[in-house]
């Protein structure tokens, strides 16, 4: 990568969007035979952390999945080898212990082996599967957490997943099991009860059977439901919707995975915190939508 002395423009002194070169920092060092498993953020490739960026520099071959945005892989070096190992729902994809034989072959015979897995690996990425068994394998590991979507992918949708106002706990579940069901395990009655703002990843497809435990165990019908679809991306969308109602619109939106759920009050923040919205001079839609915060505590 080449770098300017400045990384600013000589005319206007603006930032030229050039990135910096990774020195001036004791960055660690990718050794031969190392596995690191990096986190790739959500989607916007600004959301890649510096550890994550000097991985990218030094690996001999990337392993990515299927949400990785591909503009990360612009940022390896020259000759690094790169092969797809996504998996996607209802769709061919390499089998699990494949992928994890695959990482531990590569190490073995030298390589600096980089596992890139969008968001976070450990937060239903499967990086705890592939993780143990390179340590079962006597495989260096080496984990560099990302931003996960069911926080950052929120964020850029304008909804905080804690509110003060709201909420003092957030649950994260997956919508589907390893059998890609919905998950048997679940008690519907305690998340329902005891969960003040919920964050489901993979659950579009089985929305129907998820509100309609939710609402059968205690849930208000009529609590607001976001669905962030490719979040952070520029093809972004974002359904604002109900309990009783996220399957019907669901179904009338079209919108589909990879999505994000949040359901709570947290989600009517986006009224007021669209900020990519009014960035493209679209007015806050309601500046207090929860109705709670005087002009004298919002000041």
């Amino acid at each position: 990568m080449t770098q300017d002395d400045t990384n600013s423009d000589l005319r206007t002194g603006k930032p030229n969007g050039i990135l910096p070169a990774l020195d001036g920092v004791d960055w660690p060092v990718f050794e031969a035979g190392w596995v690191w498993m990096v986190g790739g953020g959500p989607g916007d490739p600004g959301l890649l952390t510096l550890h994550a960026l000097n991985a990218l520099q030094q690996a001999d071959i990337i392993i990515y999945d299927a949400l990785v945005d591909k503009a990360l892989l612009s940022w390896a070096k020259p000759d690094t080898v790169i092969e797809y190992a996504g998996k996607r729902g209802g769709k061919p994809s390499p089998k699990q212990r494949d992928i994890s034989l695959r990482l531990i072959e590569l190490a073995q015979v030298g390589k600096r082996v980089l596992r890139l897995k969008g968001g976070d690996p450990f937060v239903f990425g499967r990086g705890g599967e592939e993780a143990q068994t390179l340590v079962q394998a006597g495989i260096k590991l080496r984990v560099i957490p990302g931003i996960s979507a069911g926080i950052g992918g929120l964020a850029y949708a304008g909804i905080p997943v804690t509110h003060r106002d709201v909420n003092q706990s957030v649950t994260f579940l997956s919508g589907h099991d390893r059998t890609g069901l919905m998950p048997s395990a679940l008690d519907w009655d305690a998340l329902s009860k005891g969960s003040q703002v919920i964050v489901m990843y993979m659950a579009i497809k089985h929305m129907p059977d998820i509100c309609e435990k939710l609402i059968a165990a205690g849930r208000d019908p009529h609590e607001p439901v976001a669905i962030v679809n490719n979040a952070t991306r520029d093809d972004m969308q974002v359904l604002e919707t109900t309990l009783v109602k996220a399957h019907e619109d669901i179904t009338r939106s079209g919108i589909g995975a990879p999505a994000i759920v949040c359901i709570g009050r947290v989600a009517l923040m986006r009224q007021c915190l669209d900020w990519m919205g009014q960035i493209q001079g679209v007015p806050p839609r309601n500046l207090d939508p929860l109705d709670v915060r005087s002009e004298s505590e919002t000041g």
